[in-house]
């Protein structure tokens, strides 16, 4: 019998393409749309919806999400986790011809967490009200905070990682310590900009008179754990709800 104590790796990781509900002028919820779920012992995962439209407020041409764990040659633990949404239409306000969601996650044996990055998420023809959008992402800062130790270690010393995650909605409450069993919020979009007269851009937001919020990049670090979302709507006007397209999210841990 091996003196070596038993160790095995539990995967993590999901993604979907569209979700939401609706409390004004109807109570409503719209199903998880495209949604993918990694077993925990790994493999692979997809699945994928097309042509999806919910009465004449949301639509899109494809959405698909995949999901995929292995154990590789080095010892690592490697996770990835795509949701894409093509031919998204909300409400006929916010409008894309692509969104891209793109976690993938390397742990190393004997290492606490997996090291994730977001490489390949983008925004390709985002448009509000029919007005050309400016995004983009800060890839670069994110690649400095590939684990949550490391966001805390940034968070810290008051610099570029600080600024975004401190204050992600410019409420006026700013996040002042981050506890080892906390949570980070903050978002990848490092410039965004709309040439839409009336709509403003607050933080990751865009305020639209007669519509309501727009959050884009959100993302969302607890130990070894990561989600992006990216785009998160607030919808107050004559039609009320909430909804999430292009969601993904990874973790996984080794037991004992």
């Amino acid at each position: 019998m091996s003196s070596e104590p038993f160790r095995t790796f539990h995967y993590h990781a999901c993604a979907h393409a569209f979700s939401g509900n609706f409390t004004r002028p109807f109570s409503e919820n719209i199903d998880v749309q495209a949604a993918s779920a990694l077993p925990i012992i790994g493999g692979h995962g997809s699945s994928r919806v097309e042509n999806f439209r919910f009465r004449e407020f949301v639509s899109f041409r494809k959405g698909y999400t995949h999901v995929s764990g292995a154990h590789q040659d080095d010892g690592s633990n490697n996770t990835l986790v795509t949701s894409t949404v093509e031919g998204l239409n909300l409400f006929d306000v916010v409008t894309a011809d692509r969104i891209v969601a793109r976690l993938y996650s390397k742990h190393l044996p004997d290492e606490p967490e997996g090291f994730i990055t977001m490489v390949g998420s983008k925004f390709e023809n985002l448009r509000i009200a029919g007005c050309e959008t400016k995004i983009k992402l800060n890839v670069e800062l994110f690649e400095q905070v590939p684990t949550f130790t490391k966001a805390k270690e940034e968070f810290a010393k008051n610099g570029e990682f600080r600024k975004i995650a401190e204050h992600p909605f410019q409420d006026g409450q700013k996040l002042t310590k981050v506890e080892p069993s906390g949570v980070i919020l903050c978002s990848c979009v490092k410039e965004m900009d709309t040439t839409c007269p009336g709509v403003k851009a607050v933080g990751h937001c865009f305020a639209v008179p007669g519509f309501g919020k727009i959050f884009l990049g959100e993302v969302v670090i607890r130990h070894g754990e990561r989600t992006l979302t990216m785009v998160r709507l607030e919808i107050g006007s004559a039609v009320s709800g909430k909804g999430t397209s292009v969601q993904a999210m990874v973790n996984g841990r080794t037991y004992p």
